[in-house]
Order: C-alpha cells, then sequence, then structure tokens
C-alpha cells in the first residue's frame, strides 16, 4: 500500500483553522486582570531585584573587609 503524502496547502489552512478554533477557546483576561497580575509581576520583580541587591553588596563589603583588609 503506497503512503499518501497530503497536500501541503490543504494542510497549512486546515493548521491555521485549528489553531484559530484552539484560541476560541481560551478565555481571555479581562482589562482589570491583566493590570493586576502585571503590577503584581511589578511588584515582586522590584522587591527580589532589591533584596538580591542588597545580599550582593553585603557580602561584597564582607569580602572585602575579611580578605582584603579593605
Amino acid at each position: 500500500m503506497p503512503h499518501r503524502v497530503a497536500n501541503p496547502k490543504r494542510s497549512r489552512f486546515r493548521f491555521i483553522g485549528e489553531t484559530i478554533g484552539e484560541l476560541r477557546k481560551v478565555v481571555w483576561l479581562t482589562r482589570r486582570e491583566a493590570i493586576y497580575l502585571t503590577f503584581l509581576v511589578l511588584v515582586i520583580t522590584i522587591t527580589a531585584s532589591v533584596i538580591l541587591g542588597a545580599t550582593d553588596y553585603g557580602f561584597s563589603r564582607l569580602i572585602d573587609k575579611l580578605l582584603l583588609g579593605r
């Protein structure tokens, strides 16, 4: 039995149609939810960067005092 190759054009259109069908199933965020979650990500990112920056600065100072005697 010979192997049948699908028509590439039909295959592309089928893929696009299936993609659009899947996107219709998505439950999109409301504008308010998107703004809230964006704000939350920014707050967490800024908090984490301040904590990591302070820790890095503290360890740098500690190494300078202990090993370099500055």
